[in-house]
C-alpha cells in the first residue's frame, strides 16, 4: 500500500522576506519525491511564530532554519527545547553556537595546526554589572599593559567581540590612539585583539550542508559591491584549503549553514572568522551567488528531512579532529585531507551527492526556469523598493538584474553542457 509522508520545514525569520520567498517558491519546485520503499514525500514550509509553549508540547516542523537564536533568547530556548525533545534538526544548533563561539573556534583551529592569526583575549574595559565580578576583578585581575600587547602584535591589528556577530565592535586599529578609542568604546565587551595578515584575496565560503561556495569578498565596498563576480581568483591548492576549511569547521562544531572567512596570500590561508550563525543570504548582497545559495539550502533541507537524517549537534566529536592535528607523522596538507575525510562523514557528502542525482534531476532546469521569470522579478523588484530610497532604486534594480542576469546566462550554459 503506497504511503505518502508530507515534512514541514520552519523558518525562523528576523527583518528578512527576500530568501525566505525565494526558498519556498523553490521548495515548491522540488515535486513529490518517492522513494525506493515507495513511500511518496511532500515537502512544505511555514514561517514560525514567537509565543509561549509548553515544554510538552509537540513540534510540527521536522527542519527548522533558523535566524533568530543567536540573538533571542526566547526562540533560542524554544530550540533547544525542539531539538531536546522532539529531536527536530536544526540549522543551525543553538547548543553549539553558545559553546563553540568565535573565541572556541580559533582555540580549536589552532589546535589543528591551521594558520589562525595570532590573537589575545584582554579583561572587559567595563566590568560587567555583577557585584561578585566586582569583587574578584579588583582582588584578582592583575594589571597589564594594552599598549605592549598591542605592540608585539604590530600595527595594524584588529579589536573584535569574542563572540562576534555582524561585524559588531569590530574596529581596525592602526595606532595607539585608535587602540585606546577602540578599547574605551568596547565597555562590556570581552574583545580580542588580532593581529593582521597582508593578503592577497579575502575569501568568504558559504557552506550549507556539504556544498561550499568560495567567493572574492572585499570588505571596504558599499554592501552591494563586496562580493565580486570572479572565478579562478585562488590558486588550486588555496581554492581547496578555503573550501576545505569551511566544510571542516562547520562538521566539527555542527554547523549546516554557516560562513567562513580567511585572508589568503599566495598558497597560505589564514582563518580569521568562522562562526556566523545567520550567514549573508540576502539578495543585495550575494546577487549573482543568491541562487546556488536557496538552491543548495533547499537540496540540503530536503535531503535532511526524506532521509530522516539525525542531528548530532548536542555530542560533539571533536576528540577525532584532535587525534589528527596531534600527529607528528603527517603533514599540514595529509592533516587537512584527513579533517575532510571525517567531515564528509559528518555529512554524508557521497551519499548526499547520489541523492540528489537521483531524486533532484529535474531541479536544477526548475530553479532557473524560476529565476528566469517573474516570481523572482517580483521579489527583486519588492527587496529593492524596501531597501533603497526611490532615487535610488532603478539604479540598483538593473545593478542586480545584470549580476543575476549573468548567472543565467552562465547556468544555461553549464546545464547545456551537463544535460
Amino acid at each position: 500500500m503506497a504511503t505518502t509522508r508530507t515534512h514541514l520545514i520552519g523558518l525562523l525569520l528576523g527583518a528578512e522576506e527576500d530568501w525566505p520567498t525565494a526558498f519556498e517558491a523553490l521548495l515548491g519546485l522540488v515535486g513529490p519525491i518517492t522513494t525506493e520503499d515507495g513511500v511518496t514525500h511532500e515537502l512544505a514550509s511555514e514561517r514560525l511564530t514567537i509565543e509561549p509553549f509548553d515544554l510538552r508540547q509537540p513540534v510540527r516542523t521536522e527542519l527548522v532554519i533558523d535566524r533568530l537564536a543567536h540573538w533571542y533568547y526566547h526562540p533560542r530556548e524554544w530550540l533547544k527545547k525542539a531539538a531536546l525533545v522532539n529531536d527536530t534538526y536544526l540549522l543551525n544548533s543553538p547548543f553549539t553556537f553558545q559553546s563553540m563561539e568565535k573565541h572556541s573556534a580559533y582555540c580549536a583551529l589552532m589546535r589543528l595546526g591551521l594558520k589562525v592569526p595570532q590573537t589575545v583575549l584582554v579583561p572587559y574595559k567595563n566590568p560587567v554589572d555583577n557585584v561578585r565580578w566586582a569583587y574578584t576583578s579588583a582582588r584578582y585581575n592583575r594589571p597589564f599593559d594594552l599598549k605592549e600587547i598591542a605592540s608585539n602584535l604590530g600595527y595594524p591589528l584588529y579589536m573584535k567581540p569574542f563572540d562576534g556577530g555582524g561585524w559588531r565592535g569590530v574596529s581596525r586599529v592602526d595606532d595607539e590612539q585608535d587602540l585606546i578609542s577602540a578599547y574605551d568604546a568596547s565597555g562590556e565587551m570581552l574583545m580580542h585583539l588580532q593581529a593582521t595578515i597582508e593578503y592577497d584575496v579575502f575569501a568568504r565560503a558559504l557552506s550549507i550542508g556539504p556544498e561550499t561556495m568560495v567567493m572574492n569578498f572585499r570588505p571596504d565596498e558599499p554592501m552591494h559591491n563586496r562580493y565580486a563576480v570572479s572565478h579562478g581568483f585562488l590558486s588550486p591548492r588555496a581554492g581547496h584549503e578555503t573550501a576545505a576549511i569551511s566544510r571542516i569547521v562547520n562538521a566539527m562544531f555542527s554547523w549546516e549553514f554557516n560562513s567562513c572567512e580567511m585572508l589568503v596570500k599566495g598558497d597560505e590561508v589564514y582563518p580569521i572568522d568562522y562562526a556566523n550563525a545567520c550567514p549573508d543570504v540576502a539578495v543585495t548582497s550575494l546577487h549573482y551567488y543568491f541562487p546556488w545559495a536557496i538552491k543548495a539550502l533547499v537540496r540540503w533541507s530536503a535531503y535532511c528531512v526524506v532521509t530522516g537524517r539525525r542531528s548530532r549537534s548536542i555530542g560533539l566529536e571533536t576528540r577525532r579532529y584532535f587525534d589528527v592535528g596531534d600527529r607528528k607523522d603527517l603533514s599540514d596538507e595529509e592533516k587537512l585531507d584527513a579533517y575532510l575525510a571525517i567531515a564528509d562523514e559528518y555529512f554524508e557528502t557521497a551519499a548526499y551527492t547520489e541523492w540528489c542525482a537521483r531524486y533532484l534531476a529535474h531541479f536544477d532546469a526548475a530553479a532557473l526556469e524560476w529565476f528566469r521569470g517573474e516570481g523572482f522579478h517580483q521579489l527583486l523588484r519588492t527587496t529593492v523598493d524596501l531597501t533603497y530610497p526611490e532615487h535610488e532604486r532603478d539604479r540598483f534594480m538593473a545593478h542586480f538584474q545584470g549580476l543575476v542576469g549573468l548567472w543565467i546566462r552562465d547556468e544555461e550554459s553549464r546545464l547545456a553542457a551537463h544535460p
